[in-house]
């Protein structure tokens, strides 16, 4: 069973990209999320976990509800990550989660995809040529991924080192803290009032206020509302205005081709 949650795009592609070579079922984890569905799942192939990287780990909001989500059939569970270009300790924090749920970890894979966080300067989004290179040189890792997780392989990559765990560990939480405000959030008159915001914001953090978004406090900066939004009504301070907004369908030509548009 291939688990995911995904914001812009980029962790369901690869999911559903897996899901096809094993012959798997996907599970779009986000109403659960929402809902706080802790309904078991069961699998009697190996669990798949597919996740973005946030601040160097696995979404804390999406790390929490996996903890509490019985998983039954299968005891092998595969993490799978992407990310702008370093998943940081998230492969740890998924060996760590295997032990705590009693299950055996298989390994992770790490998946290099075009950056998505707009709304700050110090990791601005690529030109689009350089998204379409990591898209195409994501996909053609998929294979090799998914025939281990068929064959019941444990992947096997290199181990994040204690120096990568020391820094890593206080940094996500510091940054969580300071840096995922959710007050900088704005709709602008282009607003359709459509509620897809409030539908893909994982945290319930958006309701419709004369048909137009209004944030609260609690936000992971996931950019699920800012990058789907059908009109691209919605920005973040100043700092989206003078950038793209990143989503993974904009550069996809076809499910069924390995093209990108140009």
């Amino acid at each position: 069973m291939i688990l995911y949650f995904s914001a812009t795009g980029n962790t369901k592609f690869i999911a559903e990209e897996i899901a096809k070579r094993v012959d798997d079922e996907t599970v779009d984890l986000l109403n659960r999320i929402k809902e706080q569905d802790y309904s078991e799942i069961y699998s009697e192939k190996p669990f798949v976990v597919c996740s973005p990287v946030h601040v160097c780990e696995m979404p804390r909001f999406l790390a929490k509800y996996l903890l509490k989500l019985p998983l039954t059939g299968n005891p092998n569970i595969y993490f799978v990550f992407t990310s702008g270009g370093y998943a940081g300790v998230a492969a740890a924090l998924g060996r760590k989660m295997a032990k705590k749920k009693g299950m055996v970890y298989m390994g992770r894979a790490e998946f290099t995809m075009p950056r998505n966080y707009p709304v700050s300067r110090r990791y601005p989004l690529l030109p689009e040529d350089k998204n379409i290179e990591r898209i195409r040189k994501a996909y053609s890792h998929v294979p090799e991924v998914a025939e281990n997780i068929k064959n019941g392989v444990r992947i096997k990559v290199r181990r994040v080192t204690y120096f990568e765990k020391i820094i890593t560990y206080p940094f996500n939480p510091i940054w969580v803290k300071y840096m995922h405000s959710a007050k900088p959030f704005y709709s602008t008159d282009r607003c359709i009032g459509c509620g897809k915001c409030v539908r893909l914001c994982p945290l319930n953090n958006i309701r419709l206020e004369d048909r137009r978004p209004k944030w609260e406090e609690s936000c992971a900066h996931c950019m699920a509302c800012l990058a789907n939004c059908p009109v691209e009504a919605i920005e973040y301070g100043k700092i989206t205005t003078k950038t793209y907004k990143y989503r993974f369908d904009k550069y996809w030509k076809d499910e069924k081709s390995p093209e990108c548009r140009n």
